[in-house]
């Protein structure tokens, strides 16, 4: 038995490949921005929301690198095909609802610091992404798992 388990994940592509295109994903995030914007907004390579989705891009890279790797016909293509649903779902959907849901809060809030109530501090809002942000990053781990794939050709 291996004593050192963890010295084999340099070798697991798939692994590799998901967090490959999750990182790609948010330095994307800040150029994105910065087009947008004009300015710097380092804070957003370590946050969730914006374009592209990075969790979108994690989990279809690693899918497409199992269906790969596996077959398309394994099991762990489709569990990782399921997985990829619920997360791009729900990137666009409850986190995304619960987003909005933290930016109409923060407006209550500003209105009784208005009144004169002190409070902590606002909540997060930038929590989900538009569908077009979940597309685009599937896309991206799409696009990554693909070169990954091309790379490390076994």
């Amino acid at each position: 038995m291996n004593e050192f388990p963890l010295l084999g994940l340099q070798y697991n592509v798939p692994l590799l490949t998901a967090l490959a295109a999750m990182i790609l994903a948010q330095f994307f995030k800040v150029l994105i921005d910065y087009w947008r914007t004009k300015s710097w907004q380092k804070a957003l390579l370590f946050s969730t929301g914006g374009m592209p989705s990075s969790h979108s891009a994690l989990v279809s890279s690693l899918t497409l690198s199992i269906g790969f790797r596996e077959g398309f016909a394994s099991s762990m293509f489709a569990i990782s095909a399921a997985l990829m649903m619920v997360v791009m779902y729900d990137s666009a959907g409850v986190r995304r609802a619960a987003g909005k849901q933290a930016e109409a809060i923060n407006f209550l809030f500003s209105k009784l610091e208005d009144q004169g109530l002190k409070l902590d501090k606002k909540l997060k809002e930038l929590l989900g992404h538009k569908p077009i942000e979940v597309i685009a990053g599937g896309i991206l781990g799409v696009m990554v798992a693909m070169v990954s794939e091309w790379i490390f050709i076994t």
